[in-house]
């Protein structure tokens, strides 16, 4: 009991909904004490927290369907004494049985393939851990001859006898080692001239050392720039510094270099000696420069960045990199963990930096929105002592030897401040422990939060509606607006009013399309509408879709219950073709009376939210806000698929760095 009593203390601080996310840990343990009936009982009386959690976990409808099946087990004393147990013998010990069972499986030396079970990226070529392809295998050994086994055939005697494994055909074995052998000897020819094309280079840079350019004085001073200002300083001596972005020569005296230096790209060109120098030979992708030179139209049928190119006419090494810059770490066949891993190179390719500066002009855009209509921003703290959102998704650590938790929301913190300030908003990380790897969720992303005394549910969605609009509006009107069409060729900018569908049409408009979940029933009230439903929804409609009046029982506890139905809650979701969720809102309870009711309900112990439960002691009033992921808005607005894409460094299960 004493283990019960330390996860019943633990669990007080979390929420559990029926519909929420659960582990596989949560099924087992409470599939298992569903059995025991006597200690069910007894855990109940004195753990309430632990009841709380058990119940959710029971009552799922998926896990309830298996476990009524079964009626349980009487664990008390005499129940256990009138039980048949038969001795355990040292014959019968589980560790004897399966050492047994695996003197029976004979694992042969050599390499394992598996094009069911194996991975090439993952893979390790032994029984456990097969490679996917022979090829891969081959390539893992190295050299002839080869001792390679595959999955069996259906029909052959390995299959028959349940063997995992068969040796590989010979035929197959010959027709692969053709291939791999062919993978040698480009692989030779690659390295040779690779080879030789260095030595030709270190010939030609020792030669080179004795090349020295100098900037000739008699030259008009150069003017410092950045590369977007080049179009207005065309005809003048200017001086740009960056980073090699492309690199290509023609002979010994001609250069042409693509230069980056983060406000936009430009074509410098480099002739004669500027060539011939030791830094010019071992220059490549990604060092940085200093050119000087003139700023120069292009001749008509060109074309490069900007329209225009520089002569350059004197040049610095600043910082060289490695031979074949960012391509020595990445390319396009690098497995998504190594492109991870490097992610402070991958930012540097043109589509990444287009996103990053769509990024920083979408939150500049929300910021001017929000301004002027009247908002104050604040920032709210990240470390807590409250959830928002339900316990399982709380990140948890200790502060000075206290329980805490970073944020789900900054919502309880903002709704503090209108009465003080009126309308605000806040731009800041949240955190959400999601254990999903899907293409929609990450670990902590940007959250633009606002929070509006005095109004009703109609207004709160009217101000949704203009959000988005004018956000999407004034980034098209930005300077970089552009980028949106070079990213996003099809989008096209959502119209006023937002279709508004309330959570029981959505349902009934699920039946009416024959979508169904996977057990083949249809969703009914009180469940949850997941991602799948959710994207086929929006995509069948084709634009914005504001669900609202979600049930109580799968919201959160502070939602404003509909009065003409208090089953159903004031909130909504704005749901984006391709993306699915996109803004969650609602009006907030105003009555502390309810407000106290449902901490109750969720087992919220309400000590903690003293601050919270005072806004509706000093002055309570109608009001409501909503919560935008940025990353997903980002998603939707440049077509990205994998919410990572949008992201500096994404978090999430499994991934922590750089």
């Amino acid at each position: 009991m004493k283990q019960i009593k330390l996860i019943n203390q633990h669990l007080r601080t979390k929420t559990w909904l029926v519909g929420e996310r659960l582990t596989l840990a949560d099924i087992s343990v409470a599939s298992v004490l569903h059995q025991v009936n006597k200690f069910r009982g007894e855990a109940f009386a004195q753990f309430p927290h632990f009841k709380r959690w058990f119940k959710t976990v029971v009552n799922q409808k998926k896990v309830k369907a298996v476990l009524d099946k079964y009626p349980g087990l009487d664990m008390s004393a005499t129940a256990v004494h009138k039980t048949d147990v038969p001795p355990v013998k040292m014959g019968d010990q589980p560790g004897e049985a399966l050492a047994e069972n695996m003197d029976a499986v004979k694992i042969e030396d050599g390499v394992y393939t598996s094009d069911t079970r194996g991975s090439d990226e993952s893979g390790e070529g032994t029984y456990r851990v097969p490679f996917k392809t022979v090829l891969k295998a081959m390539k893992h050994v190295g050299n002839e001859p080869f001792n390679l086994f595959v999955d069996p055939k259906p029909d052959s005697d390995a299959a028959k006898a349940g063997a995992k494994y068969e040796p590989i055909a010979k035929a197959q074995l010959k027709k692969i080692t053709k291939i791999w052998q062919q993978e040698v000897r480009k692989a030779e020819a690659r390295a040779k001239a690779e080879c030789e094309a260095a030595e030709a280079q270190l010939k030609r840079a020792e030669e080179a050392k004795k090349i020295v350019i100098k900037q000739d004085t008699s030259l008009p001073e150069a003017v410092s720039l950045k590369i977007r200002d080049c179009a207005d300083n065309r005809g003048k001596r200017v001086m740009l510094q960056g980073w090699v972005h492309r690199l290509r020569t023609q002979g010994k005296s001609l250069m042409f270099i693509t230069l980056r230096d983060g406000s936009d790209y430009i074509q410098c060109v480099m002739h004669g000696e500027m060539c011939q120098t030791y830094d010019a030979i071992m220059l490549s992708t990604e060092s940085s420069v200093r050119l000087f030179g003139m700023v120069e139209p292009l001749p008509e049928g060109k074309t490069a960045p900007g329209g225009h190119e520089m002569n350059v006419d004197y040049w610095e090494l600043i910082g060289s990199a490695p031979s074949g810059g960012a391509e020595a770490l990445l390319n396009v066949e690098s497995h998504p963990d190594v492109l991870l891993d490097n992610r402070h190179i991958g930012i540097r390719g043109e589509n990444t930096s287009k996103v990053l500066k769509m990024r920083s002009v979408v939150t500049q855009a929300f910021r001017e929105h929000l301004f002027a209509n009247g908002y104050f921003e604040v920032t709210p703290p990240t470390l807590v002592q409250t959830q928002c959102e339900g316990g399982s998704t709380l990140f948890g650590l200790k502060y000075f030897g206290e329980d805490a938790y970073l944020t789900q929301s900054s919502q309880l913190y903002l709704e503090t401040v209108i009465p003080s300030l009126g309308d605000a908003f806040c731009i800041a990380q949240s955190y959400r422990a999601e254990k999903s790897r899907t293409r929609r969720h990450i670990a902590e992303y940007t959250h633009i939060e606002a929070e509006c005394p005095f109004i009703n549910f109609d207004q709160l969605l009217d101000r949704l509606e203009d959000l988005i609009c004018d956000v999407v509006d004034r980034v098209l009107k930005s300077p970089l607006g552009h980028l949106v069409h070079e990213l996003n060729p099809n989008f096209k900018p959502p119209k006023k009013p937002f279709k508004r569908m309330a959570y029981s049409e959505a349902i009934q408009w699920l039946k009416d399309h024959d979508y169904k979940k996977d057990d083949g029933t249809f969703y009914e009230i009180g469940e949850d509408i997941p991602e799948a439903p959710e994207r086929f929804m929006t995509d069948k409609i084709g634009e914005p879709i504001m669900l609202n009046r979600f049930p109580a029982d799968i919201k959160a506890f502070y939602m404003q219950k509909c009065k003409d139905d208090r089953r159903f809650t004031e909130s909504v979701d704005i749901l984006m073709p391709n993306v699915g969720e996109i803004v969650g809102g609602s009006m907030r309870m105003d009555n502390i009376d309810e407000l106290l009711e449902a901490y109750k309900k969720e087992g919220l112990d309400p000590s903690p939210y003293y601050w919270y439960t005072d806004q509706r002691k000093f002055g309570t009033c109608e009001h409501g806000g909503y919560g935008l992921g940025l990353e997903r808005f980002l998603c939707w607005l440049l077509d990205r698929y994998h919410i990572r894409d949008v992201c500096l460094y994404p978090r999430f299960l499994g991934r922590c760095k750089p």
